[in-house]
């Protein structure tokens, strides 16, 4: 049966039947009818999707050069990026694949276009800018298993909530949720400043959050009884299983990743705090580490030892080719260069 169907859907016991219970459930050509663009009046649909997508990135990465929370959230609220991404789950789950690209399509080029706006609000960004400075930036370049998890569990939410006749609309809360259009105007930001691996980064949490969201509605909306076919289960738990595998390859080494960082961290905290043991009243704060940059925040009341013995100190106890810079309490930036 085609989701644009407006047959009362039959769900399987179990479970299901108390996520969804009938007397509430949607059928699929509702479903359908809120996830497709290209279902129903689709000049309406379109038109809403693409001004509000525009509007959400530039807000988006306004407020990711201005490092302001309560802006990107906004951008977050309006964005319906999960509306199509839904569509991709649920064009999986009932086998329909013109469902399936069309909103993959819609997805990418939607990518395209947040991107985009990205790489040109990047062009605000003065030169020398330190961007892992903005938390709004370094936020939301290293996810992790628990980004992973979060996303998962939103992505339930999403979907009993466009199933039910008795739950609001929850896409918004879930574009807070879980991240969307932000990642990607930070990556458009970092591409136009040159950072690709931060830019890499911020990909990988987009597509993480994406691929999340579309394995969870798929759990959901393979309750209807189309889906449960025969044939039809078989591929639509090997599509589940590859989106799984494909979500946790990159958050597992990100994690993995992380360890090692924290314990780079602990190394160069020792090494920095031995460096101004020398100077009366001088402190180590802070240190953090993103992409390839380690970033030493240091309260120093007199002049600082030579960076070189710091550079010499960190030989052995970081990998080769790690940037070191270091923050005075006076904006002074010391850019100590790279470990050897």
């Amino acid at each position: 049966m085609s989701p644009a169907g407006a047959q009362e859907p039959e769900v399987r016991g179990g479970w299901w039947s108390r996520l969804l219970p009938a007397s509430q459930r949607k059928t699929v050509g509702e479903l359908a009818d809120q996830v497709d663009l290209g279902s129903g009046d689709r000049a309406s649909k379109r038109s809403a999707f693409w001004s509000m997508l525009v509007l959400s990135a530039v807000i988006a990465g306004a407020g990711v050069l201005a490092d302001s929370t309560a802006t990107v959230i906004g951008a977050m609220i309006i964005a319906p990026l999960a509306r199509p991404i839904m569509g991709m789950a649920l064009g999986i789950a009932t086998a329909d694949r013109r469902l399936l690209l069309r909103s993959a399509g819609v997805v990418a080029l939607g990518l395209l276009v947040v991107v985009g706006v990205g790489v040109i609000a990047s062009l605000a960004v003065p030169g020398g800018v330190n961007l892992l400075a903005n938390t709004q930036v370094s936020g939301r370049t290293s996810p992790r298993l628990a980004d992973l998890v979060a996303a998962i569990a939103t992505g339930l939410a999403g979907a009993v909530g466009l199933s039910r006749r008795d739950v609001g609309d929850v896409l918004p809360g879930v574009a807070i949720a879980i991240s969307l259009v932000p990642p990607l105007a930070v990556a458009g930001i970092c591409l136009g400043q040159g950072e690709l691996a931060l830019a890499a980064g911020a990909s990988v949490l987009f597509a993480s959050n994406v691929l999340a969201l579309v394995l969870a509605g798929t759990a959901v909306f393979a309750g209807y009884s189309d889906a449960w076919q025969a044939a039809r289960v078989t591929r639509a738990y090997a599509t589940m299983a590859l989106l799984m595998v494909l979500v946790l390859v990159p958050l597992g080494a990100n994690t993995a990743a992380n360890l090692l960082v924290n314990a780079w961290t602990n190394r160069i905290t020792a090494a920095a705090t031995d460096w101004v043991a020398a100077v009366p009243g001088a402190e180590v704060r802070t240190v953090t580490i993103a992409a390839h940059t380690a970033t030493i925040d240091v309260l120093a009341p007199q002049q600082l030892p030579p960076v070189g013995n710091l550079l010499n100190a960190l030989h052995d106890q970081v990998p080769a080719g790690i940037r070191i810079v270091v923050n005075l309490a006076d904006g002074q930036r010391i850019d100590a260069g790279s470990v050897r």
